[in-house]
């Protein structure tokens, strides 16, 4: 098992260029789509024309009225034949004062010009929301570089849950960004977590069922037909009398989409307030305060040299006490 904070090159190619953001809007000069891009529906052709935006981002500013097509503001689906002006009004960056600098400590695995590597702790919050305005892991990406202010969601790709450890990327420029969220969109990111789980899953398994809102219970997730995607991997690492520990590798990225998958299954994470159990017969696991799940492996191609890229942290203290308290306490059990 790799517990080094570090990464591993391998060869592999890429790069994508960066633009610019002001505090007002930003008219993009108009652009006329070449014929060769005829026959395309629109939203296809801005993606070649724009590939420093990604596809949803152009998708929204289409929804949001912010693209024009010869003076109009046209529906994705549009087929362009060539020689169509398009004009975009970029979406401001936020105003000084809505989102804030802050010093909270953060534990840089990795950084250069384009990527930071954080291994987030147990309860940071990831981006401000209802009920957690400031103290985010967002704050303390712009106090660490203020010039992430100018990164949309300052350069966040991806969340981990607040009670949620383990290692998150991060851009630094909308070009790394964009193509950060490429890589997830084409499950070409490799995501690695450790979780505890409740009972005895067999030795390794794929959990392959669709994540949506709980239909009755909105501040759920669910497995529910009319869900997205989502695929689980798993594998055994180790087992005591009443849990056990797993390995699991993320095909999609759902929210919550580990826990769901679990307890889908019938082996709900320990300490998981929302899907696992309320009270188990192991007063041990009841006192974990929270979900026993760590993201301790990242794997990507950085956006700019296309390099492979890894990195591996030890799991988190808490984690790692309650599976030493298991093993002194199992000890052999299932070995």
């Amino acid at each position: 098992m790799n517990e080094r904070a570090d990464y591993i090159p391998a060869a592999l190619p890429a790069a994508l260029p960066g633009d610019d953001a002001d505090a007002c809007d930003a008219l993009i000069d108009a652009v006329t789509i070449p014929a060769e891009l005829g026959g395309l529906r629109l939203d296809q052709a801005l993606a070649k024309l724009f590939p420093e935006h990604s596809r949803s981002r152009l998708q929204g500013w289409l929804r949001d009225g912010r693209i024009r097509v010869d003076g109009s503001s046209p529906d994705a689906r549009r087929k362009v034949w060539g020689g169509e002006s398009v004009e975009i009004d970029a979406p401001p960056v936020p105003e000084p004062g809505v989102e804030l600098p802050e010093d909270i400590p953060l534990d840089v695995v990795f950084e250069d010009d384009h990527l930071l590597v954080i291994n987030k702790p147990v309860g940071l919050v990831v981006h401000p929301g209802s009920g957690n305005w400031s103290g985010t892991l967002l704050n303390a990406l712009l106090h660490h570089d203020p010039a992430l202010g100018a990164v949309p969601r300052a350069g966040i790709v991806h969340r981990l849950d607040k009670d949620t450890s383990g290692l998150m990327v991060v851009a630094r420029t909308l070009a790394a960004q964009t193509e950060l969220v490429r890589q997830l969109q084409a499950r070409s990111v490799s995501r690695h977590y450790w979780a505890l789980v409740h009972g005895a899953p067999g030795a390794a398994g794929k959990v392959d069922a669709p994540i949506g809102r709980h239909p009755t219970q909105r501040t759920r997730m669910a497995v529910v037909g009319n869900g997205r995607p989502a695929v689980t991997h798993y594998r055994v690492v180790e087992r005591f009398a009443r849990c056990t520990l797993v390995e699991c590798r993320l095909e999609t990225g759902r929210t919550h989409q580990i826990r769901v998958h679990m307890a889908h299954i019938g082996h709900p994470l320990v300490g998981d307030a929302v899907y696992g159990l309320r009270r188990s017969a192991d007063a041990l696991l009841d006192r974990f305060a929270r979900q026993a799940l760590h993201a301790f492996r990242l794997g990507l191609r950085h956006p700019q040299s296309g390099l492979e890229m890894e990195w591996a942290v030890p799991m988190a203290a808490d984690f790692a006490a309650l599976i030493d308290a298991l093993r002194g306490i199992d000890k052999g059990v299932g070995r």
